[in-house]
């Protein structure tokens, strides 16, 4: 049960009464919040503020009429009215143990409710590319989508993951370039994923160098020209005689050269980095052996796409290596998907997506492509290359024509950066003029994943952090701190396979944990010491925090099985006791937030929250030698909910847990 939910509902039927009408009530009754004081109650209302302004009452007074027509007696003390109209909401101790004893035997829900309404969520997550390594980026997509997917499909959605490769687009065009000229057969029959990650970095380059100094470059010395016009005539005008005239005009000054300075610097870093290319005499060589690259690339990729029998002969000798070793990265973060359709598998569909906008008078000619030109962008949103290749675009539109047809969604979820906004924002506008209706669309966006210097992340060389050096580096830093701490005992625990074992568990959680930790929409610094930190909200103190609570068991000799299935009553009689029954009940509103607004922070708030509580509890109840036995089976009888509401709540994103570390 969600109690938040249902105080809220009766707020609304309460508001309706003394209102007279449904007006807003929705959002009065969202004023309903959990207290940030327990001892004003567990729920505060504060809706009759702004209700009282207005019906021209005085706030109190509305407070009062809300709290005569509010129906809470099953689950709160009488309201309270304190300061200029706020109500007070405590729930009943006996409502509280009630619903904790329900919870004892419910061991894989702990109580919580499926949704009354199941809808069916299609959610498009990871999407690496293929041949180009995981990087660090991955880690927010892939930790993101499938917590969300856990979340839904507990609360009782239908949920379907999909992991969208891209195996089918310019990058192949550059492998494929790059074999042609560059390609080792025995290194490729040795290692070959590594081989085609060469072929592609080199391939890249190259591209890049001839992009940058051929248009770039140009383009950017032009603009810092006419900006330093621009900068010389403001500069040379006559000075305005008005003061506030000649305040003005020295901010247009300021500004301008500010904006001068700024395309100086960006043109300086295009210098620089052609510099440091051509300082490499054998990459400057085959960038003049290969001056027209680019346009052999897209060349390459057309081909492909026209199923030109060498280049598919290539790409399907080149994908199975590659997918394998993208699948061993899912298993070490034990991530799995429904479905892996990548852009390939739409192949057959691209040409007739284009076909038919173009038949409803949505697709029209540009500059030889053809492109959707939408209501209030300036930007085409182009479906089709002028040399025949399709794109992202047509991809993603031939998706959600399947997705509609096959598994007929309530709602399509992106967990996509932020960087890709435009394009979704693009895609779900054309998507509803092409005739998708009767689905919610949501770019899920996140933000970028810094290091110390508060630039994206990148090795020393410039490069984007491989994800699986990540995750090892990460074990083995965990390792080190598990020996340390299993060292530092009188007696060691742990054996050396636990101990990996344990390591794997604590590295991996801690880059998931910490990702998840955060607003998705900020950005945040990675760093290896605060995510294995044993204090603070981090996945390391919460499996800590789940070991410490199941170890009471271990240390009593209580089987917690045969605990759950006796006749043992919880009581609450300490106001530690409280607080932490009243923590368990809330799971289900921290789930129902994540699903609302589709953040996982909620629950890793949250969770951060349930183990505090604990702690306050057993700093202040004593378990194995409490009072007397009923007490003594009572708290550990909320010992069990809690590690269970921790397990599964840590299980929902993705984090294993640990007996003992």
């Amino acid at each position: 049960m969600n109690i938040l939910a249902e105080l809220r509902a009766r707020i609304a039927t309460a508001l309706v009464e003394v209102a007279g009408a449904e007006q807003e009530v929705a959002e009065l009754a969202a004023m309903v919040l959990p207290s940030q004081d327990a001892k004003f109650g567990e729920y505060q209302a504060n809706c009759a503020m702004p209700l009282g302004k207005k019906l021209g009452k005085p706030p109190r007074e509305v407070a009062a009429a809300l709290v005569e027509k509010l129906n809470v007696a099953d689950l709160c003390e009488t309201p309270e009215i304190a300061g200029p109209g706020f109500i007070n909401l405590r729930l009943k101790d006996a409502f509280v143990t009630a619903k904790l004893q329900a919870a004892l035997p419910d061991v894989d829900r702990i109580g919580i409710a499926p949704v009354a309404a199941p809808r069916t969520y299609v959610v498009d997550y990871s999407s690496p590319n293929v041949a180009k390594p995981m990087h660090v980026g991955h880690i927010r997509s892939t930790v993101i989508g499938d917590a969300l997917c856990s979340v839904l499909k507990f609360v009782g959605h239908r949920t379907i993951s999909d992991n969208h490769i891209g195996d089918w687009g310019t990058q192949f065009g550059m492998i494929i370039y790059g074999w042609k000229h560059f390609g080792d057969e025995a290194a490729f029959k040795k290692t070959p994923v590594p081989e085609l990650t060469r072929l592609y970095r080199l391939v890249n380059s190259l591209v890049e160098y001839h992009a940058v100094r051929d248009e770039a470059l140009p383009a950017a010395a032009t603009k810092v020209g006419e900006q330093e016009s621009r900068v010389s005539q403001l500069e040379l005008a006559p000075t305005p005689a008005d003061p506030a005239e000649q305040k003005k005009h020295a901010k247009r000054i300021s500004q301008a050269q500010g904006q001068l300075a700024d395309l100086r610097r960006e043109y300086k870093e295009l210098e620089a980095k052609i510099t440091e290319f051509e300082a490499d005499t054998k990459q400057k060589a085959l960038a003049d052996a290969h001056p027209t690259i680019g346009q052999a690339v897209l060349a390459e990729t057309a081909a492909l796409h026209a199923s030109d029998a060498t280049n598919r002969g290539l790409w399907e000798r080149f994908l199975p290596p590659c997918l394998a070793e993208i699948e061993e990265t899912y298993k070490r973060l034990g991530v799995t998907f429904d479905y892996a359709l990548g852009e390939s598998f739409y192949e057959d569909d691209l040409a007739g997506v284009v076909e038919d906008l173009k038949k409803k008078g949505l697709a029209k000619p540009s500059d030889g492509a053809m492109c959707v030109f939408l209501p209030g962008q300036e930007a085409p949103f182009l479906v089709q290359k002028k040399d025949g290749a399709f794109l992202y675009a047509t991809t993603d539109l031939a998706t959600i024509a399947y997705r509609m047809r096959e598994w007929k969604p309530d709602a399509m979820l992106y967990v996509v950066d932020h960087r890709q906004s435009f394009h979704f924002d693009s895609l779900f506008a054309t998507a509803r003029l092409w005739g998708i209706e009767n689905v919610e669309f949501q770019h899920i966006s996140f933000g970028t994943v810094l290091g110390d210097d508060g630039k994206p992340f990148k090795t020393r060389s410039g490069s984007s952090v491989g994800l699986s050096g990540l995750l090892d580096e990460a074990v083995e830093r965990a390792l080190a701190i598990v020996s340390a701490n299993d060292d530092a005992r009188p007696e060691p625990m742990l054996s050396t396979d636990e101990r990996q074992i344990v390591a794997e568990r604590v590295g991996i959680g801690a880059i998931k944990y910490a990702d998840l930790a955060h607003n998705r929409t900020s950005d945040y610094k990675f760093s290896y010491d605060k995510m294995l930190a044993m204090t603070g909200n981090t996945a390391a103190y919460m499996q800590y925090s789940y070991a410490r609570v199941s170890s009471i068991f271990g240390k009593g000799g209580v089987d917690p099985n045969q605990l759950r299935a006796s006749s043992a009553r919880i009581t609450i009689d300490h106001p530690a006791e409280r607080a932490l029954g009243v923590a368990i009940l809330q799971f289900s509103e921290a789930l129902d937030r994540v699903v609302g607004d589709y953040r996982p922070n909620y629950l890793t708030d949250y969770l951060y929250e349930l183990a505090g509580k604990y702690s306050s509890f057993f700093e202040n109840c004593p378990v194995l030698k409490a009072e007397n036995d009923d007490l003594r089976t009572s708290r550990l009888l909320l010992c069990d909910l809690t590690a269970r509401t921790l397990a599964r709540g840590l299980d929902l994103l993705g984090i294993e847990v640990v007996e003992r570390m």
